[in-house]
This record gives C-alpha cells, structure tokens and sequence, in this order.
C-alpha cells in the first residue's frame, strides 16, 4: 500500500457528526489522484457513502478513474472531466453583510458542521450563507481563513478551499426543510486564498430535479475577483432519529 495513495480524515473535518464534510472528503480524494500521479487537471468527484473519520481509505487506479476504498467498500470516485464549472456572479458588500445577518442556522441539520455549523464558531470555517436580496436561489456570505488553517506559505490548502465552495451550495436549496448531503463535486482553483484575508462566497441554485439539487459556487476577493469555482449535486436525505 503506497503511502501516497492512503489518507485519514481526521474527526475535526466532520460534516454530519459521523462522517466527513462532503467538500473536504472531495477535495483532499482529488489531491490524492494527482498525488499518486494517476490523475491531473480538473476532476469530478463522486461519493457513493459516508466518508469514514479516523480510519484510513485507500485510492486505486482504476484505469480514466480511481476509486477511493474503505475495506471492501467504494466510498468514492475521481475522475478526469471537461465540465464546464459557471460561477455565480458577485454580490455587492453591502448585500452580503445582509445575507450573512439573515443567516440563524435555526433547524440546521448539521450544527457541528467543519464549514457552516452553528457550533463551531471557533475551530471551523463559521461560514454564514444568507439569501441574497433580489436573487432568488442565490446566497452569499464572507469569509476570513484562519491562520490555524494555512500551509506554510500563508496560503489556504486545496481542500479547504473545496470545502468553503461546498456548504453554501447546500444552503440554496432549504436544507432545514429537506436536508441533503454532497453527492458530486467538481471544483476549478485558480489561486488559493491566504489566511488573514478577506473574502466572499457565492452560491446559486440551478434546479432540482426528485431528490436531487444541482448548485454552482464561487468565491470572490475583496475586489471582485475570481478565485474558485465549483458545481455540486446533492441528494436528499432523511436525518430524522
């Protein structure tokens, strides 16, 4: 088992209480594929299960794609894509503060959340995805990456970044009425944010169709300018004890 090919989700990086946030599983399985040298460029990402916190999983090739294995189960699949990933235009300052305002988690399906949990105000990501005003099925909120969070060249690694497109595409499509988890995503970094900087998360929703919602996200600097961009099915799911 190549050292390169295996890693371990640590429990902090969770998304529902059990199993890891869908956007930090996606992004550190697409670093796996290019770590390993199977896979390079944009890739699409699918989880069939839960991803497991605290155990290794392993990524094999398995010819254009790879599968990520957890014993005898495929949690996931990475492969190459040319799919075109839109990013939702940028929302005014002023309308993202009121986004974020708006924003109470109330009914939150997964307050513990890595990224957007309402009871991780100090070791998660805290992002506060509100509705826009005026743009239906658009949220937006601010981000300021943690300096606890960067590489050692002050930057924001892949993974997190993936993670911070993630969540706020849920929020577009009512997840305290019809909670849903990750099932595909595709990201397109073309600069990595660094900590200490300010930030903006777009999210829009483009349409749902049975169980499933289809969103595209982005995040903007300061300025206005593109830094990342992602498009994500979610499936619903029953969370109800």
């Amino acid at each position: 088992m190549s050292a390169a090919s295996v890693l371990t989700v640590a429990p902090e990086f969770n998304g529902p209480p059990d199993s890891a946030n869908g956007g930090y599983a996606c992004g550190r399985f697409a670093a796996l594929a290019e770590e390993s040298g199977h896979l390079t460029g944009q890739v699409a990402v699918t989880l069939h299960l839960p991803v497991p916190l605290g155990t290794p999983v392993e990524y094999r090739p398995a010819g254009r794609r790879g599968h990520v294995w957890h014993g005898e189960d495929v949690i996931a699949s990475v492969a190459a894509t040319a799919e075109d990933v839109p990013a939702p235009a940028p929302v005014a300052p002023d309308h993202v503060q009121r986004a974020e305002d708006a924003f109470t988690g109330a009914g939150h399906p997964f307050p513990g959340c890595f990224v957007c949990g309402t009871r991780r105000p100090d070791d998660g990501l805290s992002l506060r995805p509100g509705l826009v005003e005026g743009r239906a099925g658009t949220v937006a909120c601010s981000w300021q990456p943690s300096a606890a969070l960067a590489a050692e060249d002050g930057t924001v690694p892949a993974e997190i970044v993936w993670s911070a497109l993630d969540c706020p595409g849920g929020w577009t499509a009512d997840p305290v009425r019809q909670p849903r988890l990750l099932s595909r995503m595709t990201a397109r970094i073309t600069e990595r944010p660094v900590a200490g900087g300010s930030y903006v998360v777009v999210g829009r929703l483009e349409g749902v169709e049975g169980r499933m919602a289809t969103n595209a996200t982005a995040l903007y600097d300061a300025d206005g300018r593109l830094l990342a961009a992602a498009r994500a099915q979610w499936i619903a799911v029953d969370v109800r004890s």
